[in-house]
């Protein structure tokens, strides 16, 4: 019986030491692995103290809603969809890529956009195509736009916002609209397009310029009937002066 325990102590001991020198030899192996082919739902890109740089993600586990990355909640409204989405060195989210598409009883719909962010705000570059189809109807644009955003823009500030003048809305939009322009004048919403080059839905290809409140202010375009044009609008959106003249 003797013999019989210490040959059972000894054998577990072995084993012992056997499975903590491949755990530590499988953790020292500083190579690459190398993958033929992987199935994952979800990527996340950290740095060596857990900050996460980006996400690749499938539609489901897209972040939205009450989850939280690097500590800050992430937008609630925005569509889950595949993608990528990036994170600079303070964690706050700063671009990505995301795209989908699919049939409707329309027709189809869809999309793609990459897009960089004003720091802890919305985008200020985008490249975007849209394609959409109602019956035998088609409609392509795509560009390069270029946006201004408010100076004072704070993506958890702007979430908060837009919840309260959202609530606001279902109550009094007379007082909502009003709440809006004051945020807007301090610097914490608004934000208008200023560049455009591309595609439009009405089918011009050319060079499109706005001012500060997101009108147009001068095109360079080539029109569907192959016709180049230079525009000029007023405030109002109105043209003043065009080559050739009409």
């Amino acid at each position: 019986m003797n013999k019989e325990l210490v040959f059972l102590r000894t054998f577990a001991v072995v084993c012992a030491i056997g499975v903590v020198f491949i755990s530590m030899s499988a953790f020292q192996n500083k190579k690459n692995q190398k993958f033929t082919e992987i199935d994952v739902e979800r990527i996340n890109v950290v740095e060596k103290d857990g900050t996460v740089k980006m996400i690749i993600t499938n539609v489901d586990r897209f972040p939205t809603g009450t989850a939280k990355i690097n500590g800050r909640p992430t937008n609630e409204t925005r569509k889950k969809r595949s993608g990528m989405l990036f994170f600079n060195e303070d964690g706050i989210e700063c671009g990505g890529f995301i795209y989908d598409g699919q049939k409707n009883k329309n027709g189809h719909s869809s999309g793609l956009s990459l897009t960089y962010d004003q720091y802890d705000g919305d985008q200020v570059v985008q490249l975007k195509t849209e394609d959409y189809s109602e019956g035998n109807k088609r409609m392509v644009s795509s560009g390069l736009m270029f946006n201004d955003r408010p100076s004072k823009e704070s993506q958890i500030k702007t979430g908060q916002i837009m919840k309260e003048l959202e609530a606001l809305g279902k109550k009094d939009p007379a007082a909502a609209d009003v709440k809006y322009k004051e945020y807007e004048a301090q610097g914490l919403v608004g934000g208008a397009p200023r560049m455009l080059i591309g595609k439009s839905r009405s089918e011009s290809n050319g060079l499109f310029l706005f001012d500060n409140k997101g009108m147009p202010k001068a095109m360079f375009y080539v029109d569907k009937n192959n016709n180049a044009k230079l525009e000029f609008f007023d405030e109002k959106g109105g043209i003043i002066a065009s080559f050739p003249q009409k």
